[in-house]
Order: structure tokens, then sequence, then C-alpha cells
């Protein structure tokens, strides 16, 4: 597996550092407006999964983790365009403050889809928590209040990214070589 890397984008370390100051910074930009009810932390599945867990255990007050599953990609390495919801949210966002964990925001127009299903339920309010946003043309407008990392447009996997459900147990995020997709 590791043979497949061609190089190593964020190390093991450096995920654990940026994902704890995201914590840091969510407890203090929530922790007084956000009451006793505290915030809803919605990770989006599969890819945020290993995210959304590290990120929930530096954030320190009172907070609900739920799940949703879409699909846009299917076993490919672009957007199909076509957005599935696979699994919905179980817990209910009116009023309440939204978090919503993403591992990457690549093109955006997943995310964007799925941020304006989840306003038409009348959150308090709605951000995103993005471990990374690449660098790309045409990338839908999405405000993320909290990004972790740049990265360059490349196909990386690890740290719960994947290529063909293959790599998210990777400590690390690295680029995939080429010839493991094309």
């Amino acid at each position: 597996m590791h043979n497949d890397i061609s190089k190593i984008l964020f190390s093991e370390q450096d995920l654990a550092n940026r994902v704890r100051e995201m914590g840091e910074n969510i407890t203090a930009d929530y922790a007084a407006m956000a009451g006793p009810e505290g915030i809803v932390v919605i990770s989006i599945l599969r890819g945020g999964a290993i995210f959304t867990c590290d990120l929930v255990r530096a954030i320190d007050m009172p907070l609900e983790m739920d799940f949703m599953a879409v699909s846009s990609y299917g076993n490919g390495v672009k957007s199909s365009g076509v957005v599935r919801i696979l699994k919905d949210l179980n817990t209910d966002i009116r009023g309440r403050h939204v978090i919503i964990a993403e591992d990457i925001i690549d093109s955006g127009l997943t995310l964007k889809y799925l941020m304006q299903n989840l306003q038409s339920r009348g959150p308090a309010s709605m951000t995103v928590a993005a471990l990374m946003k690449k660098n790309t043309e045409n990338q839908a407008d999405i405000e993320c209040r909290y990004v972790g990392f740049e990265c360059p447009d490349e196909f990386i996997v690890g740290y719960g990214l994947d290529y063909a459900e293959r790599y998210r147990n990777l400590p690390y995020i690295g680029v995939l070589k080429p010839e493991i997709y094309q």
C-alpha cells in the first residue's frame, strides 16, 4: 500500500496538530453561543469519519455527532455531478448550531448540494470544517470557516480518503501514483 504513494503531503503528526487546533477554534467560537445543548457535528461518510472522530475529541463542549452518506463519485476519480443521499441524519437540526465535517473540498458541488439540503431543515447556523481544500479552478463558492490545509490539485489518499475504497487506513495523507488510478 505505501509503495503506491508518490509522496506524503501531511504526516500523522501534522494531521494531529492541525485537527487539535481546529477543535480548539471551534470550542472558542461556539462555547458561549451554543448553550447547554451544544453543537451538532455532521460527519460526511465515509471519507470524513476518521477526521470527524479526531475533531470531536478536540472540541471541549457538549456536542452530538450524526452521520450522512452521500455519493457523487462511485469508483471514479472525478465527481459524476449526480448527488445521492445514501444515509440521512437521525438528528433534528432545527434551531441547532451545525458543523459539517468534511474530509476534502474538491469541486465543492456535492458539499454545496448538501448544504442547501441541510439549510432547508432550519438550523440556527451552519458552517463547514474541512480537513483540506484543494486549489482547483471552477470550485463551487462555499464559505468554509475552518480549513485544516490547502492542498494541491492531486489525487490524494489516506486518513479516510480513498481510491476505490482502499488506502483509508493510511495514517498520513499522500499523493497516489497516477499509474494506480489511470
